[in-house]
């Protein structure tokens, strides 16, 4: 078996304070997962998600609103033979996203709902059960 590359990527654990979660879809793809991406060289995580925030689902954000959670890795969703390597922040709004970028869909769901989507790897083993704890 190949050694598995990895992809080292900024992620926001989005929820609106209500019991939602935000989750994206991107665009010819059937998993859903956070909003956030791959971090650039010499870019830090704070920058590269705020980057990524801003272009997939319209959201200005400060470093000061992003909380940071942790590294988590999982199986790379639509990447094979690859790993994501995750720095996770959380982010509390209420923000209407509009999708940009590779973005073809964006909900908000409750953990029930998100149970019920076909959910990145990253998501379903971290992101949600992480979200019980917030």
């Amino acid at each position: 078996m190949p050694e598995r590359k990895i992809i080292h990527i900024a992620a926001a654990l989005i929820d609106d304070g209500q019991g939602r979660l935000l989750l994206v879809r991107k665009a010819g793809t059937r998993w859903f997962m956070q909003a956030g991406g791959k971090i650039e060289k010499g870019e830090s995580p704070r920058s590269a998600l705020r980057r990524e925030l801003r272009e997939e689902i319209g959201l200005s954000i400060s470093d000061g609103r992003l909380h940071y959670l942790g590294r988590f890795s999982a199986i790379a969703a639509n990447e094979p033979d690859h790993l994501v390597a995750a720095e996770v922040f959380r982010v509390r709004t209420l923000h209407m996203p509009e999708m940009h970028s590779e973005i073809e869909e964006a909900v908000w769901v409750d953990r029930n709902a998100a149970a019920a989507l076909p959910l990145a790897p990253l998501t379903r083993d971290h992101i949600i059960p992480l979200s019980f704890t917030l």
